[in-house]
């Protein structure tokens, strides 16, 4: 093995490292949520249906209900406000409250607050001139003016020893009353990234919660209500059903002629984006539309109908609230009921998971149910976990896993993914594959083709997932081998059943092809095979050691392995080549030297050995490229895809073919046909998320990592933080390719290998950092999708170093005791 002196880097170079560290900025995440107490959101069907009176009848319900006790809080958040100042919900909520806690003799006193804490210039300027206050330049930057007005107003009560509270606030307020991104584009200066909304709406449920919880038992209700309809853009022109808040929520409908349609397209869009929606409220307008919507929706959800409002818009709407007062009462126990039940879901799931799961590749001995992950939801790269510690909350974990090697899709993909294969189960259902020919099936074998297979494969072959695939790619090259060598001219009219023809294939060690069986024999000894887990395994090959590439103290170094076999087709035995392509996935992340894969794979084909390339785990661009044939600068005779073909959201695997293997199937009898299928071969779903996970990975106006006139993609891992990292002490090699960022672990004896438990302290601190990661032993590895931003990337090289300057703190001082 060719090895370098190691050296560290001075301190200047950590200084600056810890500094990028701080001062980075971080690509849009979703939403932190805390779970202490309910939130919700309010959505709508349209645009004046009357999301406020709703969050005021709540309110109401919440703060003034005789029978409930005082010391409560409503919080009402409106992130999105137009027409500003004329129009302002919070502020119709910090004035009705007051009127009717005075109508209703409301015992108690009560403290409201009213903020706008960001404006647009016209907004801004507007608000001010009303109240005679000044206009300050300096508050103005490139987006928004930086407003901050508050206003209080406190009603004292017959009990002074018990206080309500209402607090109202609205994020960001544009003058005209239009749709937001309407807005913002006339309003010069007032357009608000994304991501500027959800930091911000973060903060604001965040704010004085913990002092909240340090008080005591005060029950908190919080609204956040949304601007226009469900589809309404947002200020950046993003749907606001497609921000990633997925809070859970209430839908006010429509009870208007055409209400019903309205009503059924909003809660579809909701759910179809993976949002829980608990109940359906609107203002009776005497159509009844409440039956149809029940029926629709099967008594899932309830329905609940307002009174109507009265015509005279100068009416003060005190009896109309009055009329509504047991509506609201329902609703408010529907949600507080709902997220008492959900949270109680979500803290029983681990012991129940411990239960009920056998988990894989899991000693559940290890797993104490405290250390089990509990994922609310994903959005895009991102996870939502349930924490529960001191302040129970949401929180986010970056999925370095890719959820196996097998995720790709950013949020917008996810909601594509979503769609079409809502349209695709809708349409189709699931129909058998042989002798049948369907859209989605038919585009995904195009797209195959014309991609990963172009050049050399004419045939793709569906199944079910990775390892299925490789079985299938066994059966086509035995049978290609055979049909190339004359084996099969012995069985001309016999009965093939009744002789045996002893096959095995030339392999890589290290390399892992799946769990099935045939796949299993596939493959060189390793953990996977050993008589614990597969007592069957006899090895049916020749397994070749080879030698592999890593970074290594700032160095790419090539390790040779001791002995390097040239003579590879001398051998008694039939073979066909079988090799996991440029990456040995689960065999520790090894990059298997390019040059010598492409000499193998020439030299076999120069002895017509047919050539199997696995590339479940590397290909779609895993490994930057769409097909790691592009890496190795040859093609092979048989290749298997799956993982990244979907884009991760369902399993679908293919096998692709030359004409030549295709032709050494076809004859005048059946029993000469490939005889092996799955009821789910080319399902419609899988094949719809494919084609859509093909075509927007290599789109440009898609993935922004594409660089289209090279066909790769652009490098998401710094080079100078990977460098940084492979000189680290703790640190033995490094492999960043494409969206992998590989991290062997310095470790000796029973820290070493794939039963290794040497990485958990550091990985456990790093999902407190937002990183979930899994470990292969005392490999670990950072992965993204062919979308993610290097940003991120970045980001997670920081927090990986921070974390291993930390965990060789720890281990010194334990080598020191």
């Amino acid at each position: 093995m060719l090895r370098l002196r190691r050296h560290h880097y001075p301190d200047h170079h950590r200084r600056i490292l810890l500094r990028l560290f701080h001062h980075s900025t971080f690509h849009p995440q979703p939403l932190d949520l805390p779970l202490c107490h309910p939130t919700y959101q309010i959505w709508s069907a349209n645009t004046s249906l009357g999301k406020t009176l709703v969050s005021a009848g709540l309110s109401s319900s919440f703060l003034l209900s005789p029978a409930s006790s005082a010391n409560k809080k409503f919080v009402y958040l409106k992130p999105i406000q137009t027409g500003y100042p004329h129009d302002s919900d919070s502020r119709f909520l910090f004035t009705k409250l007051p009127s009717l806690s005075l109508r209703r003799k409301f015992p108690s006193s009560l403290i409201l607050s009213n903020s706008i804490l960001f404006s647009s210039l016209f907004a801004a300027k507007s608000f001010l001139s009303s109240r005679d206050l000044p206009f300050q330049p300096e508050k103005f930057n490139s987006e928004m003016y930086d407003l901050n007005f508050r206003e209080e107003n406190r009603i004292s009560g017959e009990e002074d020893s018990s206080v309500s509270e209402l607090v109202c606030k609205t994020l960001f307020a544009w003058e005209e009353a239009v749709s937001p991104h309407l807005a913002a584009e006339r309003e010069s200066g007032g357009v608000v990234g994304d991501s500027k909304v959800i930091e911000t709406l973060g903060k604001c449920l965040r704010d004085g919660l913990e002092s909240e919880i340090e008080r005591g038992k005060r029950e908190i209700l919080c609204i956040v209500e949304t601007a226009g309809g469900v589809a309404s853009p947002g200020p950046s022109g993003s749907l606001q059903c497609d921000l990633p808040f997925r809070l859970p929520g209430i839908l006010v409908g429509d009870g208007r002629l055409g209400g019903i349609s309205g009503t059924i397209s909003a809660y579809e869009s909701l759910k179809l984006r993976g949002y829980d929606v608990v109940a359906v409220v609107f203002e009776d307008h005497g159509l009844v539309n409440e039956v149809p919507l029940m029926s629709y929706l099967r008594n899932r959800v309830p329905v609940l109908v307002l009174p109507p409002l009265p015509q005279d818009s100068s009416n003060d709407l005190m009896e109309w609230f009055d009329e509504s007062h047991n509506v609201f009462d329902s609703l408010k126990n529907i949600m507080l009921l709902a997220y008492s039940e959900r949270i109680q879901r979500l803290c029983d799931m681990p012991k129940r998971a411990g239960e009920l799961f056998w988990w894989p590749f899991t000693q559940h001995k290890l797993v104490p149910e405290e250390a089990v992950t509990v994922i609310d939801s994903r959005c895009g790269e991102n996870f939502s976990v349930y924490q529960d510690q001191k302040n129970k909350f949401i929180g986010q974990q970056f999925d370095a896993c890719a959820s196996w090697w097998t995720q790709g899709p950013d949020a917008t993909l996810q909601i594509e993914l979503a769609r079409d294969m809502g349209y695709t189960a809708a349409r189709f259902g699931h129909v058998m594959f042989p002798e049948n020919v369907y859209e989605p099936a038919l585009e995904c074998a195009e797209l195959l083709l014309q991609g990963v297979g172009k050049g050399w494969a004419s045939r793709a072959y569906f199944s079910d997932n990775g390892s299925t695939a490789i079985e299938i790619a066994l059966k086509m090259a035995f049978r290609k081998f055979s049909f190339d060598h004359d084996v099969l001219v012995d069985f001309l009219g016999k009965d093939t059943t009744e002789k045996c023809v002893e096959l095995k294939v030339l392999a890589l060690k290290g390399s892992y092809h799946g769990d099935t069986l045939g796949a299993m024999e596939a493959q060189a000894p390793s953990p996977y095979t050993g008589f614990l887990q597969q007592p069957w395994y006899s090895g049916r090959g020749l397994f070749l050691d080879p030698p592999t590439v890593f970074m290594y103290n700032s160095k790419w170094i090539l390790s040779l392995p001791e002995l390097l076999y040239s003579e590879i087709v001398e051998h008694k035995d039939i073979m066909v080549r079988h090799c996991s392509t440029v990456v040995h996935a689960a065999g520790g992340m090894h990059m298997v030297d390019p040059l010598f894969q492409r000499i193998l794979v020439k030299e076999c084909q120069n002895h017509k050995i047919p050539v199997i390339f696995d590339e479940v785990f590397t290909g779609f661009w895993r490994l930057g490229v769409e097909t790691t044939a592009d890496l190795l600068g040859c093609v092979p005779d048989i290749a298997c895809y799956g993982k990244l073909l979907t884009g991760g959201v369902i399993p679908l695997a293919a096998t692709l073919a030359t004409n030549a293997v295709f032709d050494s199937f076809v004859g005048d009898s059946k029993l000469k046909a490939l005889l092996h299928g799955h009821s789910y071969s080319a399902h419609a779903l899988g094949c719809a998320a494919a084609a859509k996970s093909i075509k927007w990975f290599k789109d440009p106006q898609t993935n922004h990592n594409i660089i289209p006139e090279r066909r790769i993609l652009r490098e998401l891992w710094d080079l100078d933080l990977i460098q940084q990292i492979s000189s680290h002490r703790t640190v033995q090699r490094v492999v960043a390719l494409g969206t992998l960022c590989a991290i062997e672990l310095q470790a000796a004896g029973c820290n070493a290998g794939y039963g290794s438990l040497y990485a958990a302290s550091l990985l456990k601190k790093l999902r407190e950092d937002g990183v979930y990661m899994r470990p292969l032993g005392n490999v670990i590895y950072l992965m993204c999708g062919p979308c993610s931003s290097p940003e991120v990337c970045s980001q997670l090289l920081l927090k990986l170093y921070q974390r291993l300057e930390e965990f060789d703190k720890v281990e010194e001082k334990l080598k020191s005791c």
